[in-house]
Formats: structure tokens, sequence, C-alpha cells
């Protein structure tokens, strides 16, 4: 197999789930490249500058993590002049990249006029593009992420052609419709369909869990750009391993040891970014995904799912992590 000299991997953004603390602390731990916040929602008003802060706080810090690791805002909705506004605002922010979400398969974000829905009209896809792209400095990318479609893949093709015509500088695909939700498998074979109509540079996405996967991905849809989201959930040293398959560095499976000491600061850092309440229910959510690919995790969650007091929860798991 041809690989590339060093792959590019993204963080995927997940609603409640990769927030400014999760974002810190998986580009802390490296092998990130990019990130791009939990979508913003726009209907028809001009968001304030404090929402647009308290969705990336990464704006204080010339719109990156502490480790360095750029990262996009995210804008999702269906109307094509509120979201030029806003990203227009964004950008004033210091924002370095603006993402549009075509992709949300929520069925409440669909029903509201946003995500996949938007994949069943080209027409509006371009539109939205268009017009966010013409009120954005020129020297700050405008991205977009879709799926295959709606119900149909075939869909792709168009939509994909419509966001390279509007102006968006690379697309990202997760490589199933809205209707497969996020059930296995990922259908990778359609980018080297979009890469047959476009010239458009793309970032592959969807049901990347383990080193094999990835190189699996690799070899179907040959692109440089990869997308990774629950599965570095499960392993937050994935992105390094997939980039020491690349290099000559030996390639050592993540232990319960490494990722135990990420578990204290991940609390801490939820806590300062909302609430101690808040990083408890954030910590157990993190360790219920944590279980499911490193079975030492599982007995310790057991016994603090149940606790719910900040100081009780955060002194018992400080004390079995040790």
């Amino acid at each position: 197999m041809n690989t590339p000299a060093t792959p590019r991997l993204f963080l995927a953004p997940m609603e409640g789930v990769t927030d400014w603390a999760m974002r810190d602390l998986l580009t802390s731990v490296g092998g990130i490249d990019q990130c791009v916040t939990e979508f913003l929602r726009i209907t028809d008003q001009l968001m304030p500058p404090s929402v647009f802060y308290k969705n990336c706080p990464e704006l204080k810090t010339n719109s990156k993590t502490r480790a360095g690791t750029p990262v996009f805002i995210q804008l999702l909705g269906g109307q094509a002049r509120p979201l030029a506004e806003n990203a227009a605002r964004a950008a004033e922010l210091g924002a370095l990249g603006i993402d549009l979400n075509f992709g949300c398969p929520a069925p409440t974000v669909n029903r509201h006029d946003g995500g996949a829905t938007l994949l069943k009209s080209t027409d509006r896809l371009f539109e939205i593009v268009q017009t966010v792209r013409a009120a954005v400095p020129k020297n700050i990318p405008v991205t977009a992420k879709i799926r295959l479609g709606f119900d149909d893949p075939h869909a792709c093709l168009a939509n994909a052609q419509a966001i390279e015509a509007a102006g968006a500088q690379w697309l990202t695909v997760h490589c199933r419709t809205k209707t497969d939700g996020y059930k296995p498998p990922a259908y990778w074979e359609w980018i080297s369909k979009i890469k047959a109509v476009t010239k458009i540079q793309i970032v592959t996405n969807g049901e990347i869990w383990t080193t094999a996967d990835f190189l699996k991905c690799y070899a179907t849809a040959q692109t440089n750009d990869y997308m990774i989201g629950r599965g570095a959930l499960r392993d937050p040293y994935l992105f390094n391993r997939i980039k020491d398959t690349f290099s000559d560095r030996s390639l050592n499976e993540t232990t319960f040891l490494e990722v135990k000491t990420l578990i204290p600061s991940f609390y801490d850092s939820s806590a300062v970014y909302l609430n101690e309440q808040f990083a408890v229910a954030r910590t157990k959510g993190w360790m219920k995904q944590l279980c499911l690919s490193i079975p030492e995790f599982k007995d310790i969650f057991e016994e603090v799912k149940v606790l719910t007091k900040p100081h009780e929860f955060k002194s018992r798991l400080e004390y079995l992590l040790n």
C-alpha cells in the first residue's frame, strides 16, 4: 500500500462531547492537527460575542487550543443570510475558519431546518456556502461537512460539486447517509467517486476506531486528511498511534495506566469550563466510553457512576485511580 508521508488528522465536532475541555485534553495528548467546535445553532439572529466565546473559548487564545492546535467554528442552520452574518462575526472575533454543518442526523435538528436535512437540496447548499464565503475575509477558510445523502448516497456527488463551486476550501464527508445514522459500516468507497467529479480537498470521516481501521480506510479512500470522533473517546492516544504507523516509532497499544492519568485533569478542566456538577456528568460520560475499550475502567466506573456530589465523586475517583 502506498501510504502518505504523514496523514493530517482532525478531531470531529460532537455535540455535548467535544467541548473546550475535551478539545484541550485530546490536543494536549497530541497527534491532532485540526479541531472543529460543537455546532452553534443559527436561526435568524446575530449572536452576541459572548455566545461565540462560550462555544469557542479558544477565540481568546488566537483560535488555538493550549497545545497550539487550530480550532474552526462550526455553524448550523438553514438560512444563508443569518449564517453569513454570524460567520462574519466569528471572523471578526478571531476565528481561523468557519465550518458549515450539513451532516447532523439528529431528528430535532433536522425538523428545524438544520444539518442533514439540507442534503436534500443541492441548490440550498450552494447558496449557503456561497453566501458565507462572500461574507468572510478571503484568508479565512470556509469548509463544510456532509453525509453521503439524506437517504440516497448518490446525492453526495452533486452536493460535493455544489459545495466546491460555491467556494469551500475543503469538504468533510461522513461516509454514511442520514438514515444510516451511526450504524456500521461506513461506505468509504464513495470518497473515490466524489474525487472523480471534484477537485476539492476531502476529509474522510466515519468508523475509524483503531489503527487497523484507519489503514483500511486509507486504502479505500486514498485521501491525506481524516476525521475521527467516537474512536478518540475510547482511545485518546489513537491519533498518535496512527501517526506512528507512518514513522519509525514503535507502535504500542494504549494502556489503562496511560489513560487513567488523564481523567483528573479532564475533570478539573470541565469544572473550570462550566462548574463541578457539569464536570461530574462529563467525566462519567467519558469513562463510559473508555469502558468499551479498556476493561480496567469498568469496575471503577460502576463504583463512581452512582455518586452525584462533586466532592464525593472526585475524591472517590482519585482514590480508585491511584
